[in-house]
């Protein structure tokens, strides 16, 4: 195959966001933009991505590429690092947010919904982080990926999503290490239940973990992940409560604490 030159990195500081339509990557968009990034926005929602961008543009005056990606078929993160790199960008920061849960007992969960979670939460992750990091190295660039308080336990009834949050929390510490001496840095933000259109996709609405809760907003966990990212901190949960949670597993017996966490998430009428 012909190889093509690498454009000229771009001048201006330029984020990816991915699952930029709503909740948590929808406030990011903003936090990045008042510092003055470029954006480039990724999902499937592209009317909602363009609504965002509009207001971005004339709100922060900085430019947005809207791009529409699936990032649940096996080659849409591989599709979309090629249609960047053909829209000449070179990235500086790299978010991984796209994401989704699906709660239930896994003997009633359709297969075909665990291997698309599969394949956003972790493959996804992977491959842009793979493509990407020649970029982020050249500009001594950031990750953030969006993981999960469950990430530190097994998750009775929603064992597919937790163990996927598992492997971005590893996956994050990992490089994080490898690329300490890089100027790259690395952030995994692990939020508990947060209020956005993830408990509607995930079917949380009748789980104790939410029902009757008061969440905090997807504006205000995107606020602190974004000052963790930009401080370089490896791992960053939101919240005290749920950081002596997420902390304390550590130290629980393990068969303990997945009953703690099926009695916290177990379906309620």
């Amino acid at each position: 195959m012909p190889t093509h030159p690498r454009p000229h990195p771009t001048p201006h500081k330029t984020a990816l966001i991915t699952g930029a339509s709503s909740g948590i990557g929808q406030a990011l968009a903003h936090h990045f933009a008042r510092d003055g990034y470029q954006l480039v926005l990724a999902a499937r929602s592209v009317a909602k991505m363009q609504t965002l961008a509009d207001e971005l543009k004339k709100q922060f005056k900085v430019g947005v590429t809207v791009i529409g990606a699936d990032l649940e078929t096996h080659g849409g993160a591989a599709q979309l690092h090629a249609d960047i790199q053909a829209h000449g960008i070179v990235l500086s920061a790299l978010v991984n947010n796209a994401g989704f849960g699906a709660f239930g007992e896994f003997k009633d969960s359709a297969l075909p919904q665990e291997l698309a979670m599969m394949q956003l939460n972790m493959h996804t992750v992977v491959v842009l982080t793979k493509l990407f990091l020649p970029d982020l190295l050249a500009t001594r660039g950031k990750i953030l990926n969006t993981a999960s308080t469950a990430a530190f336990q097994p998750g009775p009834y929603m064992a597919v999503y937790y163990a996927t949050k598992s492997f971005v929390l590893s996956f994050s510490q990992a490089i994080a290490s490898e690329l300490e001496d890089t100027g790259v840095t690395v952030t995994a933000l692990c939020p508990g239940p947060t209020a956005s259109g993830f408990q509607d996709k995930a079917d949380l609405g009748n789980s104790a973990l939410v029902k009757g809760k008061k969440l905090p907003t997807s504006e205000e966990v995107a606020a602190l992940g974004y000052r963790a990212m930009q401080r370089g901190q490896r791992v960053y949960i939101p919240g005290f409560m749920n950081a002596v949670m997420a902390q304390s597993m550590r130290f629980t017996p393990r068969n303990l604490a997945t009953k703690v966490v099926k009695a916290l998430t177990r379906p309620i009428a």
